[in-house]
């Protein structure tokens, strides 16, 4: 599989920004698929994920209630709605799919994007 992240840029505290991650290769609606944000001299954190089979969605504490995973088959593609965004969300955000829903909770999916900067400042 391959997997390319889209739509991080610059956006002010409190503001809004809809990822997309784009899945291209066989089968690929049948994977469970995770975002994932790094920053600077912190470890990667699985911030949400969706199950493949029944749409099962997992958030964090860190974005619970803020952010919003979704997938359309159709289009092969995740999307990830941010809303009231903070400074301390400024990282680099990645899609990452696995057949099995459990490998996100452990970081070991088997496909991962390159990411897409997200920068929180006024």
């Amino acid at each position: 599989l391959q997997l390319v992240e889209s739509g991080g840029g610059l956006v002010q505290p409190g503001g809004s920004l809809t990822l997309s991650c784009a899945v291209s290769g066989p089968a690929s609606n049948y994977y469970s698929i995770g975002w994932f944000r790094q920053s600077p001299g912190k470890e990667r954190e699985g911030i949400s994920c969706i199950k493949a089979v029944d749409g099962t969605t997992y958030y964090s504490d860190s974005v619970k209630g803020r952010f919003a995973i979704s997938r359309d088959n159709s289009k092969n593609t995740t999307y990830l709605q941010m809303n009231s965004l903070k400074p301390e969300d400024t990282a680099v955000y990645s899609c990452a799919a696995s057949r099995w829903y459990a490998d996100f909770f452990n970081s070991a999916m088997d496909y991962w994007g390159k990411g897409t900067l997200v920068t929180v400042s006024s």
